[in-house]
């Protein structure tokens, strides 16, 4: 009798056979899920999401309220993240030394553009707002800090996608899922935009989602010359008596306090 086939050594289903942690899987399975619900959902729906028994939703649900990633409601019916996740997220140390770093110098440039500016990073097919600084004025425009904000239809997202490698810029686009309210763009606007943007070193131009912004982002750039975040202002200019610094200005201010973050490279 011949013995039964074997899927080759090596193959990706014989790697991801070798590895699986069914438990780990399922926690990771709620977490992923729980992180996209507003308010958060019952035992029963998560069941249904997930297409888990009744046991292995309890069991796992348990576990993470008791080492408090998952929050249940004062009545016991639903349940949703906590913030420890994020708390983590911020302990990790090279992120935390980049973010002491960056949040002075956006502070000044907050002050002196009276603009307020955030800085994004990849993460998982999009950006990811790591630090964000409010002008100094009466009014003005921020995005929250934690926001997930689109790689493909937004100027932080073709700034970080401007000034990658090749590959890194395939891996990048392949792992993108869309968010809320995303502008579809062509494969050739995309690529024609990035190209634009490497030749002059930044992005300027009217916000794709809202009237009377200007977005102006820069590369924020590693010691290989590639992208590491981008920091970006959405600039609103006044039409009162009050003069503010200039579009132009308020450009030349962002782009000195990216060059001061970047790494360049060593001559």
């Amino acid at each position: 009798m011949k013995p039964a086939a074997q899927a080759p050594s090596g193959s990706p289903g014989d790697e991801a056979d070798r590895y699986r942690a069914p438990a780990l899987d399922k926690g990771l399975d709620i977490l992923e899920l729980l992180s996209e619900q507003k308010e958060g959902l019952t035992r029963a729906e998560i069941m249904k999401a997930l297409g888990r028994n009744a046991s292995e939703i309890y069991r796992m649900l348990e576990r993470l309220v008791a080492r408090q990633y998952v929050i249940r409601s004062p009545g016991g019916d639903r349940y949703t993240l906590s913030l420890k996740l994020f708390a983590l997220a911020h302990r990790h140390p090279p992120m935390n030394r980049f973010i002491a770093e960056a949040l002075p110098e956006m502070q000044r440039f907050a002050e002196r553009a009276e603009q307020s500016c955030h800085l994004t990073v990849y993460d998982r097919g999009n950006l990811l707002v790591i630090a964000q600084v409010d002008g100094p004025g009466t009014w003005g425009l921020s995005i929250r800090l934690g926001s997930r904000v689109g790689l493909v239809d937004t100027a932080s997202g073709h700034v970080m996608l401007a000034f990658q490698s090749e590959s890194e810029r395939e891996r990048m686009l392949t792992e993108h899922t869309k968010v809320k309210g995303e502008i579809a763009l062509t494969n050739e606007q995309i690529a024609a935009t990035l190209e634009t943007i490497r030749s002059h070193g930044y992005l300027r131009q009217e916000s794709a989602h809202a009237f009377g912004v200007t977005d102006v982002s820069f590369p924020i750039l590693g010691p290989s010359g590639h992208a590491i975040a981008a920091m970006t202002t959405p600039y609103m200019r006044r039409i009162d008596s009050y003069v503010a610094p200039s579009l132009d200005d308020v450009t030349k201010m962002l782009d000195d306090t990216a060059q001061r973050l970047s790494m360049h490279r060593e001559t």
